[in-house]
């Protein structure tokens, strides 16, 4: 099948381009750009008016495939990930049982073939994600993970936490740190803040995730070792990172959609669906956020999509904390960031960077590559239905909410798989 997506904005910052023309998607491939193509035997697409940018590329997901998917499924997954634009994603390694096997590798990528968006997947990085010991590294590359991780967790042991990061060296895998401090994190349902104490409710100290972070940074400075550092949400964050970089410590960092429109003044009303960990922040936070992705100290946009059913989000204080978030992750972002960052800075956080993060073949729109795309009108509005979006769970934290940005078309490697 040849495809023509005719009159977009071609947007692709990994090669500077910004301009008005067409894209021919031919066997999976970008096989041409530019203005007026004439191609024969194609079905054209009418994409006036609309941006044709790289697929989004997720870093950070749960598919809760195998052992919980009545939570969530590799498939359905991948069927809100196209509905989101979102056409290469990875997967967290904290499934039961977690990612730890090469057999077990090898199943979720064969299974994936068949999906809506390509996945990749993330090995644990200690046995069982228990922080004691390690697993064969070489082996589960070889089965085709490319990420190291006990996400959900930090790596307990600080030991375990220095092989996996110079195994990340050795094999060119990167490794992806949830960074928290678990004694003072311990029991908290949210930021500790003003909204925290006019609920009465325990909470986590920004110091959990700074000092998790401090940590990371010192680890991987020690030994001149890359560090990805997962979902940040404080100030204190980004300020460590920024030094570290400036300090030249080989750090990458993503922030999520959540934390950059939402605060945790969103839990007053006691629904559980705005509890994720880490938590929701201060407005200060949600502010360093937004700068740090301005000048750089954070890299990357995920969306930590970590669904949960309507009956163990139902009581606010037994909840297990995460949200979905693929199918809202560019409208949420193109809302939070309008006036802030350029279209074409927001594409490159959520396609480019990551890719290049990760060193997989995505995030361009250059001929030869593949065809990877989003489509999508930046202007509509549109309100956050539940009850219309395409995965199994709906504990979105933007539920009701108006956003501006809409996903209409996706291609998957050339095939259509959303629009």
């Amino acid at each position: 099948m040849r495809t023509l997506l005719k009159g977009a904005r071609l947007l692709d910052p990994a090669s500077g381009l910004d301009e008005v023309g067409d894209l021919l998607l031919e066997d999976g491939r970008i096989a041409a750009r530019g203005g007026d193509l004439d191609p024969k035997d194609c079905q054209v697409e009418d994409c006036r008016g609309w941006v044709a940018a790289p697929g989004l590329v997720d870093m950070h997901v749960h598919l809760r495939d195998p052992g919980q998917t009545h939570k969530e499924d590799l498939f359905s997954a991948c069927r809100a990930a196209a509905a989101g634009g979102v056409t290469s994603l990875l997967a967290m390694p904290n499934t039961s049982p977690p990612m730890d096997d090469p057999s077990l590798v090898r199943d979720l990528l064969e299974r994936a073939r068949q999906a809506d968006a390509t996945v990749y997947t993330t090995a644990c990085a200690t046995r069982g994600m228990r922080g004691e010991d390690c697993p064969d590294f070489a082996a589960l590359k070889e089965a085709g993970a490319i990420a190291l991780s006990d996400d959900g967790r930090p790596v307990a042991n600080a030991c375990c936490l220095l092989e996996a990061l110079q195994a990340g060296e050795e094999l060119g895998l990167t490794v992806a740190a949830h960074c928290e401090d678990l004694d003072l994190a311990r029991g908290g349902l949210m930021n500790q803040g003003e909204t925290a104490r006019q609920l009465g409710v325990k909470a986590v100290p920004p110091a959990a995730e700074d000092c998790g972070v401090a940590r990371e940074l010192a680890a991987a400075a020690s030994i001149g070792a890359r560090v990805h550092i997962c979902h940040v949400s404080t100030a204190g964050s980004v300020a460590l990172i920024r030094d570290a970089k400036r300090r030249g410590v080989r750090v990458t960092a993503e922030t999520c959609p959540h934390y950059l429109l939402l605060t945790d003044r969103a839990l007053e009303s006691m629904d559980a669906d705005y509890r994720m960990n880490p938590p929701l922040g201060s407005e200060a936070d949600r502010l360093a956020l937004i700068e740090g992705l301005r000048d750089g100290a954070l890299d990357a946009i995920s969306t930590d999509h970590a669904p949960h059913t309507p009956e163990e989000k139902g009581d606010f204080f037994t909840a297990p904390n995460g949200s979905i978030g693929m199918e809202t992750s560019l409208a949420a972002v193109l809302t939070a960031l309008d006036g802030r960052l350029s279209l074409s800075q927001v594409i490159e956080k959520m396609s480019a960077a990551p890719a290049r993060i990760l060193g997989i073949p995505a995030g361009t729109l250059a001929v030869g590559a593949p065809a990877d795309v989003v489509v999508f009108d930046p202007e509509e509005k549109w309100t956050v239905d539940p009850a219309r979006l395409h995965g199994k769970s709906r504990n979105t934290p933007f539920k009701g909410m108006e956003l501006t940005g809409r996903v209409k078309l996706t291609f998957s490697r050339g095939r259509r798989v959303f629009g």
